[in-house]
C-alpha cells in the first residue's frame, strides 16, 4: 500500500522515452531475492520453528535484516524500524548488487541525519512473508519446492512474533525506539502492546489501530487483480516461463492512486498528453496513465506477486482490539514516549486514524492530536518529507 524506494517516492513526474526504454522486455517470473543471488548488505536470523495464530507451523523461518551503525557495548543504542508493504530491509544506501533500489528512507537514516548512524544502530528486518530474503512464498519449503500457494496465512502478530527472535539473537534487551510507517506502523504498535518492556520510545507514522473497511475494500481489488491474471496459476507459477506480472502491475497502479493526493496528481499532470498522439480516439495516452504504467511495470522487477497477497492479508488482519478489549484500554496501556505522525492529505491512512491513536495513547509528544504534516504528497509524504519527519523523530529520541 505504499512506495518504498526513493526513485518511486519523489514528486510525481512525466515519464520520458528514456525511462520507458529501461523497462523493455518481459519482467521476470518473480522479482523476489532468491538464494544464490548477491547477498548485498543482508544478514540472516534463523528463527526456527514458528506456529501461527491460525495454527499452521513453519518448520523453519529465516528473517533477512540489515544494520546501519554499530551497537554500543551495552546494546542500548539499538533502534528497530519496520518497513511498509513493499519495502524491505534496505532502508538506506545505494542500489547495487543484491539491492535493486536505493534505500527507502535515505533522507532519515544515515550519518548526521535524524536516525544518526554515528550514534544509533538502526536494525531493519524484512518481515515474514516478504520477498527480499525472509521466508516467504518464493522461498523453498522443506520439500525443496517454493512454498507458493501452500504458504501459510500469517498475521501482523505472527510477523512480530518472528521478529522477537531477531531481538533475542542480537542480545538486545531494550530498543531505544521502535519505529514504523504505514504497514510498519502496525508492527511497531503491535510490538509496543505485546512487548512493552523491550522498548523505550515508539513512533507510529501514517498508520492505524485497525484496518478499516475502506482499506479492506481497496486491498480486495488489488488482490483480485493479481489472482485473475491467467499466469497466476493459483499461486504456483515459479516454474513457468512467465509470471503474473500484468496482475501485479495492475495492483500496483491501483495502489499508487491512493499513495498520492488528488491535488498533486491534478497539479502535476492535469490532462496533458504523453505524446503528440491524441488520447481522444487516436490511441494516445494521458501522461498520468503512462506514469502509472511505468511504475507498475518497474515494481514487477523487484517484488513477488504471492508476497504482495500474503502481506496484504496480514495488513487486513490488523486490529489491536481483537481478543483484547476496547480501543481506549488497549492503547491506554502504552506508556512510552510516543510520536504519532500523519499527513493531512493522506487518503489511504486518513489523518483521523492517527488522531485516534493520539487521543488514547497517554504519552504522545503532541498531546491528544497527532502531529499532522501539511504536504501535497498524500500517504507518500512520510517518505518524501524527510526533513520534517526527521525533525519529529529527533524530538522523540531526545526524550527520556
Amino acid at each position: 500500500m505504499d512506495w518504498q524506494s526513493p526513485a518511486e517516492s519523489l514528486p510525481s513526474a512525466f515519464v520520458s522515452e528514456a525511462m520507458q526504454s529501461t523497462l523493455r522486455g518481459t519482467p521476470p517470473v518473480t522479482g523476489a531475492w532468491r538464494d544464490g543471488d548477491h547477498l548485498g548488505n543482508r544478514s540472516f536470523c534463523q528463527v526456527g520453528s514458528l506456529t501461527t495464530e491460525h495454527g499452521d507451523t513453519f518448520p523453519h523461518v529465516r528473517l533477512a535484516y540489515e544494520t546501519f551503525g554499530e551497537l554500543n557495548e551495552d546494546k542500548s543504542n539499538a533502534i528497530l524500524v519496520f518497513h511498509a508493504l513493499t519495502g524491505d530491509s534496505h532502508i538506506a544506501g545505494s542500489a547495487g548488487p543484491g539491492h535493486p533500489t536505493a534505500g527507502w528512507w535515505s533522507g532519515v537514516v544515515g550519518p548526521g541525519l535524524a536516525l544518526d548512524t554515528n550514534t544509533w544502530c538502526v536494525i531493519v528486518p524484512n518481515v515474514l512473508g516478504g520477498c527480499q530474503g525472509s521466508t516467504g512464498p518464493s522461498s523453498f519449503a522443506p520439500d525443496g519446492k517454493e512454498w507458493g500457494s501452500r504458504f501459510p496465512y500469517v498475521t501482523v502478530r505472527d510477523q512480530v512474533a518472528a521478529t522477537t527472535v531477531l531481538q533475542e539473537t542480537l542480545g538486545i534487551e531494550r530498543f531505544a525506539a521502535v519505529i514504523g510507517g504505514s504497514m510498519g506502523g502496525m508492527h511497531a504498535l503491535e510490538w509496543a502492546i505485546t512487548r512493552p518492556n523491550t522498548l523505550s520510545r515508539l513512533a507510529l507514522i501514517a498508520t492505524s489501530a485497525i484496518t478499516s473497511a475502506d482499506q479492506l475494500s481497496g486491498n480486495s481489488l488489488q488482490r483480485e487483480a493479481i489472482m485473475v491474471d491467467s499466469f497466476f496459476e493459483g499461486g504456483d507459477y515459479y516454474d513457468h516461463d512467465e509470471g503474473p506480472y500484468r496482475g501485479l502491475a495492475l495492483a500496483r497502479r491501483m495502489a499508487l492512486v491512493n499513495y498520492r493526493s488528488p491535488s498533486e496528481l491534478n497539479d502535476r499532470f492535469q490532462r496533458t498528453w504523453q505524446s503528440t498522439v491524441s488520447p481522444l480516439g487516436d490511441n494516445g495516452r494521458f501522461a498520468v496513465e503512462s506514469y502509472l504504467d511505468f511504475h507498475g511495470n518497474k515494481f514487477t522487477r523487484r517484488f513477488d506477486a504471492n508476497s504482495y497477497l500474503v502481506l496484504v492479508d496480514a495488513m487486513n488482519s490488523h486490529d489491536i482490539t481483537r481478543d483484547r478489549g476496547d480501543l481506549a484500554s488497549v492503547l491506554g496501556a502504552i506508556t512510552h514516549p510516543t510520536l504519532v505522525l500523519g499527513i493531512e492529505s493522506d487518503r489511504l491512512f486518513p489523518i483521523e486514524q492517527q488522531h485516534e491513536l493520539a487521543r488514547h495513547i497517554p504519552g504522545t509528544l503532541s498531546g491528544n492530536d497527532a502531529l499532522a504534516l501539511e504536504s501535497p504528497y498524500g500517504h507518500d509524504g512520510f517518505l518524501i518529507e524527510a526533513d520534517r519527519v526527521g525533525s519529529a523523530l529527533r524530538e522523540l529520541l531526545a526524550t527520556s
